[in-house]
């Protein structure tokens, strides 16, 4: 009897192509897909992917999840803006969503053997540890967001666009005539779509709320905003301040609406700390090289790690710029790029 694969499908392009070809290589597959939200797109989110699920011929099933990602999501994401931080909703939506309420109904209602999903990562088994390593397409590499997984959901998981790059998945989909072939690339927060922009986002659900900016270094009053939540650490443009060159947001005071400003080079640091760093796998050393990504779109720099009980000190070789709190600090394997895991700075 063929193992079976719950597939959650998006109606997109990389998950569509994700149960064709678990499909393909003889496994029980199903579909089915969360409805995160009430809006309109939402529910054309899962009418798309039940398109994909009848042209695969599969079983599709829908799964309502709007309260938890109202919960740990939206209002995850909305929390952290109005302490003054830098959230990130794709790494709490994998949580709880994709491998929480999702993963959850997959193994124990639908009896899967294992979940799937079309993210762009590579998932290999070493003497029993589980290990994330990154996919051959290194522009589409989705580590930073896997973070938070353990061990028993790395052993259920299965990621079959791991060795693909991106332009071979859609070629598949156009060969097989899949609805989602001329699918557009998902965006960042899938709950604001354009035109809404997170400024805007923002600024509706909070009332206008004058500030000053200060100059970091002098303390010097510079000008007036109308609310801290629009502006982000290491931000430049749109801060519409006359300087002799480009200044920057250094650090934002949620508690005294106060955004300070200054140059680039007050930007940067060598070191940072870390409570609590979720480990994908067991760690024994108590200091180690590593390499370090505080944001997703930058490339991995040298740091080391010292480890003291619940504190942990990443010092980098070379100082890096913008560090955001409420934004991941991911950790991965020095030799090899393998996750080693992360926390929320």
């Amino acid at each position: 009897m063929s193992r079976r694969v719950a597939v959650a499908l998006s109606g997109g392009v990389d998950s569509s192509v994700t149960a064709l070809l678990l499909k393909q290589q003889g496994y029980d597959v199903v579909g089915f897909t969360a409805r995160t939200t009430n809006s309109r797109e939402a529910v054309e989110v899962v009418s798309n992917a039940k398109q994909v699920a009848q042209k695969l011929e599969i079983p599709f099933y829908e799964l309502d999840v709007t309260s938890t990602f109202k919960e740990k999501v939206i209002n995850y994401f909305e929390g952290s803006y109005k302490r003054g931080e830098t959230p990130n909703p794709c790494i709490m939506c994998n949580k709880y969503i994709k491998w929480g309420e999702l993963y959850d109904y997959a193994i124990n209602e639908l009896k899967a053997d294992y979940i799937a999903t079309g993210h762009y990562a590579n998932i290999e088994e070493l003497n029993g540890i589980y290990k994330l390593y990154p996919a051959s397409d290194e522009h589409k590499d989705q580590l930073y967001f896997l973070f938070l997984l353990n061990q028993e959901q790395l052993k259920r998981t299965l990621f079959p666009l791991s060795k693909y790059k991106k332009e071979d998945v859609r070629k598949i989909a156009i060969e097989n005539d899949l609805p989602s072939k001329s699918s557009k690339e998902s965006q960042d927060i899938c709950f604001i779509k354009h035109p809404m922009t997170t400024k805007k986002y923002l600024n509706n659900i909070l009332e206008p709320k004058k500030g000053l900016f200060i100059e970091k270094r002098t303390g010097k009053k510079l000008g007036e905003h109308s609310g801290y939540w629009q502006y982000t650490i290491g931000q430049r443009k749109g801060i519409g301040l006359a300087a002799p060159e480009a200044l920057y947001v250094i650090e934002i005071d949620a508690i005294t609406n106060t955004v300070y400003v200054g140059y680039k080079n007050e930007l940067y640091s060598k070191e940072l700390k870390l409570k609590d760093i979720n480990w994908c796998y067991p760690i024994l050393n108590s200091e180690f090289d590593v390499n370090v990504k505080i944001r997703y779109n930058m490339k991995a720099v040298f740091a080391k790690l010292k480890i003291n009980g619940s504190e942990n000190l990443i010092q980098f070789d070379t100082p890096v710029s913008a560090i955001a709190k409420g934004q991941a600090c991911v950790l991965y394997d020095k030799e090899d790029g393998h996750l080693i895991g992360g926390a929320f700075i």
